[in-house]
């Protein structure tokens, strides 16, 4: 019976290690990927964002900022008050290119304003021992706010000349986005400071706030960057009309005039699919596949795979990869690890690390 036992616990230690070192794996067009859990135990991760220095920073939807370094997660203590409800909370982070130097960590979040919600954007700056944002401020706030707990974008990206880009949702309020004299339904372009940058295409009109730089816009929960520095969108439609738009300066991109899906209730959006002067979308999904967080890949450790766009779906399960002019969805990458994504990021290295609401946990693809 002794030797049994001992024979029995050897056994128990060797095939937990075999699983430890085992990798799970996901199909795709390149072959097999390994799929590694990096981090785990979120209560509905938003964001990921990697640390010039190694590990990289979570937000948690109901509030809180996570810090992983050397295998271990810590809360980032002093962000701003967030307003927790229905879509809105503590949304993207962001790690500018000079953070070695200024420390500072870029924040989107939904904020009590009066009896309504509002998207904002806040900054500060990490503490050396990764455990407190200090000197935080508000640089941008969408005004007015607005009732109900829908619709409040909100990715912020680093554009190549150092100003920021943040996506800005119409919070269910579908006419507010073709009104200029609202944030709401827009991207807006400011200066690191807040401040409104010289160029941008509304700063002269006393009938639209000055940050804007393209509307028409429902809900765009995913941005980035081309390898071109173009700046990209992805946002959600009604039933059917998710789009991915390539943002240009002053443009109008529709919504609620028009858009390639349907309202809930099945009746006809606006006044059909296109209008003069307003843009086309590069690429729609009919059915929706609720898109979330996007990635534009460099190619450094697929090589093929260079200048594709990486969008997770909330409702589908699986990051879509598009790719060629026209743009079109060409693969789905789909495994019993990807669930409800809300974050598809590039990592230094060039894996692609993706945030599961359904797993609560980051994920790593590689070779």
């Amino acid at each position: 019976m002794r030797q049994k036992a001992a024979f029995m616990a050897i056994l128990l230690v060797f095939l937990a290690f075999f699983r430890g070192v085992q990798a799970e794996t996901l199909p795709s067009s390149l072959g097999p990927l390994k799929v590694t859990r990096v981090a785990e135990g979120f209560d509905v991760p938003w964001a990921i964002a990697f640390l010039p220095q190694g590990g990289f920073l979570v937000s948690e939807r109901d509030g809180q900022l996570w810090v992983v370094r050397t295998g271990q997660t810590q809360a980032v203590k002093g962000i701003p008050k967030v307003a927790a409800e229905g879509q809105g909370g503590l949304l993207d982070v962001m790690v500018p290119r000079d953070f070695s130097d200024s420390r500072e960590i870029f924040l989107t979040y939904s904020k009590r304003q009066g009896r309504g919600l509002g998207t904002a954007l806040a900054v500060g700056r990490l503490s050396a021992d990764y455990t407190r944002l200090t000197e935080v401020r508000q640089l941008f706030e969408a005004a007015p706010g607005a009732t109900g707990g829908r619709h409040f974008g909100a990715r912020v990206v680093e554009a190549p000349d150092g100003h920021l880009f943040v996506s800005l949702g119409e919070r269910g309020d579908r006419p507010s986005a073709q009104n200029l004299r609202l944030h709401q339904g827009s991207v807006v372009r400011i200066a690191r400071d807040g401040s409104v940058p010289a160029g941008n295409p509304f700063a002269a009109r006393d009938d639209a706030q000055p940050e804007i730089w393209s509307y028409g816009h429902r809900n765009p929960q995913g941005m980035a960057l081309d390898l071109q520095g173009n700046l990209w969108v992805v946002e959600h439609g009604a039933r059917g009309g998710d789009e991915v738009n390539r943002i240009r300066r002053g443009a109008n991109y529709g919504w609620p005039v028009i858009s390639y899906g349907r309202h809930y209730s099945g009746r006809k959006i606006g006044e059909g699919t296109e209008k003069p002067g307003m843009e086309q979308p590069e690429w729609y999904w009919d059915p929706s596949i609720a898109p979330s967080g996007m990635m534009i890949y460099s190619g450094t450790m697929w090589p093929q795979w260079r200048g594709d766009i990486f969008v997770g779906s909330l409702k589908f399960d699986y990051i879509s990869r598009l790719s060629g002019a026209p743009l079109k969805e060409v693969e789905q990458l789909k495994s019993g690890q990807t669930g409800r994504i809300r974050d598809v990021q590039e990592a230094p290295d060039g894996s692609i690390w993706f945030a599961s609401e359904t797993e609560g946990a980051v994920f790593r693809l590689s070779r």
